[in-house]
């Protein structure tokens, strides 16, 4: 029997079509002016922990980058691996990559993702828990790519740093797969579109100890349809 992470062919054509719906960062806004990330003051630490628990210790709750990022994360609705929230300042986490074993969220570049491009490497970021529980990251790799076709299901991608071109399936594989880490996923905006690129943050966990526990709580972890 094949493993979780080990896809047939029909389980890599839903991860391929997942990940185009969500690579097609704008295609279902409206032509509109997009609000704009909030610039209130960053919290504290503790308080944004106090704010968002809910006593649930396998539910990525929140995401905190000092002086930057204090955002809720929201979890895609059941069969819906394609959804991006809407909302200003939500990040949401893609049930995919945790399928895979690993942690990866979403943000549109107009809303939340926006904050995502002033990431550099060596910061710091620290997801929280439904129970108040954390877990740090650091930053240590920054893709980008040009999209061949935006908003085509069909568009292949262009590694800004060394021009490869990869398919949608081979982009998930290298930016999602792997060790266990977290992945920052939103759009880059170029020449007026809001999809003409991607930008992926990759960061590892900064203790080693528990990673293996996570993971194997992140694939033993079910979304429920309600």
């Amino acid at each position: 029997m094949a493993s979780r992470i080990q896809f047939t062919h029909p389980k890599n054509q839903i991860v391929s079509t997942a990940l185009l719906l969500v690579l097609a960062c704008a295609l279902a806004l409206p032509a509109k002016a997009f609000a704009m990330v909030s610039a209130s003051p960053v919290p504290s630490l503790p308080s944004f922990i106090e704010s968002i628990k809910d006593g649930d210790a396998n539910a990525l709750r929140g995401i905190y980058v000092e002086s930057l990022i204090a955002f809720p994360i929201i979890q895609q609705p059941y069969g819906n691996p394609g959804y991006v929230s809407p909302e200003n300042s939500v990040v949401t986490q893609f049930s995919i990559a945790t399928e895979v074993g690993n942690v990866g969220l979403l943000a549109h570049n107009h809303l939340a993702g926006a904050t995502f491009s002033q990431l550099k490497q060596g910061d710091t970021i620290i997801l929280v828990y439904g129970d108040g529980h954390t877990q740090g990251f650091v930053v240590d790799n920054i893709q980008q790519y040009k999209a061949t076709d935006p908003l085509s299901p069909y568009s292949h991608f262009i590694d800004l740093a060394n021009d490869n071109v990869l398919s949608a399936l081979d982009l998930f594989n290298k930016v999602y797969r792997g060790d266990y880490h977290l992945t920052l996923q939103t759009c880059i905006e170029n020449e007026g579109n809001l999809s003409w690129g991607r930008l992926f943050i990759i960061a590892r966990p900064i203790s080693n100890k528990n990673a293996n526990i996570f993971r194997m709580s992140l694939r033993g972890t079910k979304q429920s349809p309600n």
